[in-house]
């Protein structure tokens, strides 16, 4: 009898024992338990930790409650500017329902997915080229929305979308790259012409003062020939301003004798023409005060000093 009683008990404690491995469950921390109990919705949502089900009748569904991160695969679409790119985005969502995400949806990942492609061509559609590349925050912003909005019903909540690049054409590349270009020349151009606006304005300020004193000219001269000359140049390119030149010969006319022109020789006065014997047999001739020489026929000399025929 006792030994049949004790088989009895053994027996006992291993159905128990089977029936509670069969029947125990452990939600983890950032899991939700859906219980479905003969096909139906238990009412209440296990929570994290250790809880038992009915075996056979009982069926417990784990959801994920943390933050998914999802990757949207390239879209290739038009700009509303007829510019053709691809564009790749990420989305992150978690579930905030758990018994929406597993009822009304077959599965929300596809799901999730298949909207954000879906929402990226239409975002890429309806945006111009300048907003995807400059303009990325509302473009997020507008994605979001348009990915949030059929996901509330499926007890998801899109936190974030990111679009994670823009492929242009090669040819687009290089068109962007030459307007860049361009537009820093323009730049450039403008910079240098207001830095000589600028210069223009000081130098005609220093022309202006310097008109009332001539010797600033040759003062600022020196100094250029001193500047130069610290650098050890064995050749001296100097160029001479005009108004030194009228400050120099004003100068020299002020310092003429009276009754002479500035700048021309005195005029010789011409005297009577006289005759030079010279000491060759030739005679010289004075005309004004300028003696030449006579060419061609000579003259001879007589004995008593005058001239005639031989």
């Amino acid at each position: 009898m006792v030994p049949e009683l004790v088989g009895a008990i053994v027996a006992l404690v291993c159905v128990a024992l089977v029936y509670t491995g069969m029947a125990a469950r452990v939600v983890k921390q950032y899991e939700r338990g859906v219980l479905f109990r003969l096909g139906r919705v238990a009412d209440e949502v296990r929570p994290p930790g250790f809880t038992l089900i009915i075996p056979f009748v009982d069926r417990l569904a784990k959801v994920n409650m943390q933050i998914v991160t999802l990757p949207i695969p390239a879209q290739e679409g038009i700009t509303r500017d007829n510019v053709t790119v691809r564009v790749d985005a990420v989305v992150y969502f978690r579930v905030v329902d758990a018994t929406s995400a597993l009822i009304k949806v077959e599965d929300y990942k596809f799901a999730v997915s298949q909207m954000a492609q879906t929402s990226l061509r239409s975002i890429i559609g309806k945006s111009d080229l300048d907003d995807l590349l400059s303009n990325r925050e509302k473009l997020n912003q507008g994605l979001e929305l348009m990915i949030d909005s059929p996901a509330v019903g499926w007890g998801i909540q899109v936190d974030r979308v990111e679009i994670k690049d823009v492929s242009l054409p090669d040819t687009m590349k290089r068109s962007m790259a030459r307007q860049a270009e361009a537009d820093r020349e323009r730049r450039a151009r403008i910079i240098n012409a207001d830095a000589e606006l600028q210069a223009s304005k000081k130098l005609a300020e220093a022309a202006q003062q310097m008109s009332g004193t001539p010797a600033a000219l040759q003062l600022r001269l020196l100094q250029t020939v001193m500047a130069v000359s610290a650098e050890k140049n064995s050749t001296l390119v100097l160029p001479i301003p005009v108004e030194l030149l009228h400050f120099l010969e004003r100068g020299n006319r002020e310092t003429a004798p009276d009754g002479e022109a500035s700048g021309s020789a005195p005029r010789r006065e011409q005297g009577p023409r006289e005759i030079t014997p010279n000491g060759d047999g030739t005679t010289s001739h004075d005309l004004g005060g300028a003696t030449h020489q006579d060419l061609g026929r000579t003259p001879d000399r007589k004995l008593d000093g005058t001239l005639g025929p031989e």
